[in-house]
C-alpha cells in the first residue's frame, strides 16, 4: 500500500531501526483493527468516500518530501538493476494478477480489482522492509520513485489492456486522476524538500505515522463501503491477495537471480515487486470500477505489510548467521 510508509534512506542509528520495525509491525495491526471496526459498523463510515483521494494525495506528498534529487542518480550509475526492476514491476504483477483472476474464476469486479493492484507502482513501505531485510535501500528508493513517476502512463494503459476485459476502463480519465493524486503531490514534495531542506528534515520523523493514519482511513472507508461483499467473498479475496503477493516476491527474486544480481539486489527486487501501492489501487478502483473492486487493494494493504515484516525478519536472521559463520571461519592471527 504508498502506499504506505515514506522512508528516504537506511536509518543508521539503533533508535531509528527500532522505529522502522515498530512502523512495519504496527501498520498492518492498525489497518486490521480499522478494517474490523468498519466491518462491524459500516454505517459509521459510509459518508467518507470523498476523502479517499485527498488522503492518497497526503501520502504521496509525504513520499515526495522523503526524496531528493540524488535519489535518481542511481538510474545513471547503475541503470541495469533499476531498469530491470521497473520493467519487472509493470510486467510481472499485472500479468500475475490476470493469471490469478482467471485461475480463481473471480467475479468481474474482484478480477478488475486484483489486476489493478498489479498495475499500480511499488509501495513505499517496501523501502523500510528492504532496509530491515538487509537489501539495497538506495535501489529500493529509486525503484519506488521511478515506478511512481511512470504510473500515470503505465497504470491506466495496463488496466485498459488487462482489466478492460472484465469492466470498462476510462484510461484517459484514470491517467489524469493519477497525475492529480500521485505525480503532482510527489513533485511538490520533492520541490519543497529541495528549497526548504531544514524545515522538511524537522518533520521527516513524523511522516511514516501520517501515512499510517491516512492509509488506515482509506482501508476503513473501502471496507465500510463493501462489507456485504467481504462477507460473501472474503476468503476468495484473501487467497487472491496472498497468491499475488507471494508470486510477486518469488518472481522478483528469481528475475534478479537470473540476471546475476547480488543478494542485496535480489532481496530488494523481491520486496519492491511483491509490495504494491495498494492504497492507490483501492482509490482508483472505487473511482473507476465499483466499491467491490476496491477490496483487493484494501486487503493487500494489510497482507503485504505482514508478509513483508516476516520475510524481512527471515532474511535479516539469515544475514546475521552468514556474518557469524564468516567471522568464525576467519583465521586467527
Amino acid at each position: 500500500m504508498s502506499s504506505d510508509l515514506p522512508v528516504h534512506s537506511a536509518p543508521e542509528k539503533a533508535g531509528e531501526e527500532h522505529s522502522a520495525k515498530v512502523a512495519v509491525t504496527l501498520f498492518p495491526l492498525l489497518v486490521l483493527a480499522g478494517g474490523a471496526l468498519a466491518l462491524l459498523t459500516p454505517e459509521t463510515f459510509s459518508g467518507f468516500s470523498k476523502l479517499i483521494n485527498p488522503l492518497l494525495m497526503v501520502i504521496m506528498f509525504g513520499m515526495g518530501l522523503t526524496l531528493t534529487l540524488p535519489d535518481f542518480a542511481l538510474v545513471v550509475r547503475r541503470p541495469l538493476p533499476v531498469l530491470l526492476g521497473v520493467i519487472a514491476q509493470f510486467v510481472i504483477m499485472p500479468l500475475l494478477g490476470l493469471g490469478i483472476a482467471m485461475a480463481l474464476a473471480l467475479p468481474p469486479a474482484l478480477a478488475a480489482g486484483v489486476i489493478l493492484v498489479g498495475c499500480a507502482p511499488g509501495g513505499t513501505a517496501s523501502n523500510v522492509v528492504t532496509y530491515l531485510a538487509k537489501g539495497d535501500v538506495a535501489l529500493s528508493v529509486t525503484m519506488t520513485s521511478v515506478s511512481t513517476l511512470l504510473a500515470p502512463v503505465f497504470t491506466p494503459l495496463l488496466a485498459l489492456w488487462l482489466a478492460g476485459q472484465y469492466l470498462p476502463v476510462a484510461a484517459g480519465t484514470m491517467a489524469l486522476s493519477i497525475v492529480q493524486i500521485v505525480l503532482i503531490p510527489v513533485v511538490l514534495g520533492l520541490v519543497l524538500r529541495t528549497i526548504l531542506p531544514r524545515l522538511v528534515n524537522m518533520v521527516l520523523p513524523a511522516l511514516p505515522w501520517v501515512s499510517v493514519i491516512a492509509i488506515t482511513f482509506v482501508v476503513v472507508i473501502v471496507v465500510a463501503g463493501s462489507s456485504a461483499a467481504i462477507f460473501s467473498a472474503g476468503l476468495l479475496i484473501l487467497l487472491a491477495v496472498i497468491l499475488h503477493n507471494a508470486g510477486g516476491i518469488a518472481l522478483g527474486y528469481g528475475t534478479a537471480k537470473l540476471f546475476k544480481q547480488p543478494i542485496a539486489s535480489r532481496r530488494t527486487m523481491a520486496v519492491e515487486i511483491g509490495m504494491q501501492n495498494s492504497g492507490l489501487a483501492s482509490g482508483l478502483a472505487k473511482d473507476f470500477f465499483t466499491p467491490e473492486a476496491a477490496l483487493p487493494g484494501a486487503v493487500f494493504s494489510v497482507w503485504h505489510n505482514l508478509s513483508g515484516a516476516l520475510i524481512a525478519a527471515y532474511w535479516r536472521r539469515s544475514s546475521a548467521k552468514n556474518d557469524q559463520l564468516a567471522t568464525a571461519e576467519q583465521p586467527l592471527n
